[in-house]
């Protein structure tokens, strides 16, 4: 079962991930996306996607905020945000699911944009049947 969080919670992780997406670099795409992490400790991590001219170099919104909160000790996630300022809702790729898995096999994934639509599931529902450190033991 996904997460539960307060709906303020919820407010202050789109707000973050909507920030994070003005400082997405993406001038080859045009697609910017920012993500929010709240992470076990109740901090919040956010990051935007970064393109680069090798375009397998680049790094998506919710790997750079899973990864920048890694880089800070933590080590589960409760959720995962992810913004798209578009007018339909975009989930996260199947690598991001991938590294979500790895920290939150449990999180909650909210994918939100200018529109109405929105996504919110849980991790599992996202990549059922996934492979993680359990499967290493």
């Amino acid at each position: 079962m996904a997460a539960r969080i307060s709906p303020s919670l919820l407010r202050r992780l789109g707000a973050a991930a909507r920030k994070a997406a003005a400082q997405a670099y993406a001038p080859y795409s045009q697609f910017p996306v920012g993500a929010a992490v709240l992470a076990g400790s109740g901090r919040i991590y956010a990051g935007a996607n970064v393109e680069n001219a090798s375009y397998g170099l680049g790094n998506c919104a919710e790997r750079t905020a899973i990864f920048s909160a890694v880089a800070h000790g933590e080590r589960r996630l409760r959720a995962v945000v992810v913004y798209t300022p578009t007018k339909t809702v975009t989930a996260p790729c199947g690598a991001c699911r991938q590294v979500i898995h790895e920290f939150g096999p449990d999180a909650r994934v909210i994918s939100i944009c200018d529109g109405k639509d929105r996504i919110d599931v849980s991790a599992a529902a996202l990549l059922p049947g996934a492979f993680g450190p359990s499967d290493l033991a």
